[in-house]
């Protein structure tokens, strides 16, 4: 038997869910109406009998589950109660993988929750109280929103705390929440936008002065910005009507001034100052693990450290890891390191006396079909990941380091003019170190003819061959 159920908030929902479930409705038999389309259980006589007289089921449900569950329920989507039945109906089936996020229902359970949790972020961190006439009464504070999601009773508690004893009132297109500094009561959407909530009341010139004051155009990163506050809370923020000239200005020019114009005009000499300049110098994390001065981590199995004796005289730096050794977290693993550890055999150069490590940390990558495909790291991204680099280097203390590619010649040297083809083999001598640059070995293997890679290979053993004299003679 088909049942036609319609549910408008989550206790409904779960009502209806219960008695559906006492009554072994499989989701392919639920039609879960627009919530506003039917009464709670349908006009079908059949299935208001059929639910009206099951008995209450005893459901035995996760904690974890059910957070997920009311959470999504916030979640502005068509087919939302028939997913959060379907990932329950499977639950008490016995199937633990409904909540996975590996599972597809459970993958867009956890996106649901989670896209509810940051719109309720924004709500908090997005409403604007104007302050009204003490001689209209309460309430003597008032706010427009206009939520993605359906967080207003989420969100009603914070502003309680924070607003205190004083009366107020949030609108929003869906409906209205406000307290009288004790109560936080629930209401219906009102006609339309009122005018209170765009009252210039007393704060409004303050708040606003105080955004210009703060706002410094040589630090400014639109794109950081507009997704910390996206363009589409704009319309409803005071301080949202000055962002586009700021941006425009410090375009046109207010990005090399680190100085508020009012500071400025004064007599003295100007300030100018690099974008670069202008932003904090961020202490390293503790541990690699932790490490997010750049966005590499966020498509990275995991950071892969540098290998070898705490001490060694030789140190190889490469580019950064590849798809094996971000999976494994070693160094070298995958098929470039196997012709490295031939090379090394051959130069009569152990693996496990030398230091391996790399000049950027996280492995980049693109797509193609099934596999993941090297992609060459961004200078910023080598830029970002020199400090651990440093760190090795400090720590290791080699006597002479192995550049293999431009990449790691360019991380060692800290030179970004240097070609490898023009010193590629030759001995450098950097902060008093020596250092051989050579190719790297994927270079050898992404080399088309059989004569070509042979060439790379001798030149790459060759340097390693360097290396290993300039330590036996310890020339430094």
């Amino acid at each position: 038997m088909n049942h036609r159920v319609s549910a408008a908030t989550f206790a409904e929902w779960r009502k209806a869910a219960r008695s559906l479930l006492t009554l072994g409705a499989a989701p392919h038999e639920v039609d879960w109406a627009a919530q506003h389309e039917a009464d709670l259980f349908g006009d079908a006589p059949d299935a208001v009998a059929g639910i009206d007289a099951a008995p209450s089921a005893a459901l035995r449900i996760s904690s974890s589950l059910m957070t997920l569950l009311e959470a999504a329920s916030c979640f502005r989507a068509p087919d939302r109660w028939a997913l959060l039945y379907r990932i329950l109906w499977r639950s008490q089936q016995g199937d633990a993988t409904a909540m996975s996020a590996a599972d597809p229902d459970g993958a867009r359970l956890h996106a649901m929750a989670k896209a509810v949790k940051r719109e309720a972020h924004k709500m908090h961190a997005f409403v604007r109280f104007r302050e009204r006439d003490p001689a209209a009464g309460d309430p003597r504070f008032i706010a427009w929103f206009e939520p993605a999601h359906d967080v207003l009773a989420d969100a009603a508690g914070h502003f309680a705390r924070r607003m205190g004893r004083a009366s107020w009132l949030i609108v929003t297109p869906d409906g209205t929440a406000a307290s009288d500094g004790e109560t936080v009561r629930f209401g219906p959407a009102p006609a339309g936008r009122p005018a209170e909530v765009d009252i210039d009341d007393q704060g409004e010139a303050l708040w606003l002065a105080y955004y210009r004051s703060i706002y410094n155009p040589s630090r400014l990163n639109a794109g950081a910005m507009e997704m910390h506050m996206p363009v589409r809370y704009w319309k409803n923020l005071p301080e949202g009507r000055l962002i586009p000239g700021l941006i425009s200005a410090a375009g046109a020019g207010a990005r090399r001034v680190g100085q508020a114009k009012g500071v400025g005009d004064r007599q003295g000499t100007q300030v100018r100052v690099e974008a670069a300049q202008a932003m904090p110098v961020r202490a390293l994390p503790s541990a690699l693990s932790q490490c997010r001065q750049c966005d590499l981590w966020r498509n990275a199995t995991q950071a892969v450290a540098g290998v070898g004796p705490a001490t060694a005289g030789l140190m190889l730096v490469g580019e950064q890891p590849g798809d094996q050794e971000d999976l494994i977290g070693v160094p070298f693993a995958g098929p470039a390191g196997k012709v490295l550890d031939r090379a090394m055999q051959d130069a009569g150069i152990a693996r496990d006396a030398a230091y391996l490590t790399n000049a950027v940390k996280h492995f980049k990558w693109e797509p193609r079909g099934k596999r993941r495909i090297h992609k060459t790291p961004a200078q910023r991204e080598v830029d970002a990941c020199n400090p651990w680099l440093r760190q090795e280097l400090a720590a290791v203390a080699p006597k002479v380091v192995v550049a293999l590619g431009s990449t790691a010649l360019r991380a060692v040297t800290g030179r970004r003019d240097l070609a490898l083809s023009a010193v590629q083999g030759q001995v450098l001598e950097v902060d008093g170190r020596l250092v051989v640059p050579t190719w790297h070995p994927s270079y050898v293997l992404r080399l088309p003819g059989r004569e070509e890679q042979d060439a790379a290979f001798q030149a790459m053993l060759a340097a390693l061959q360097t290396a290993k004299k300039l330590l036996e003679e310890n020339v430094i």
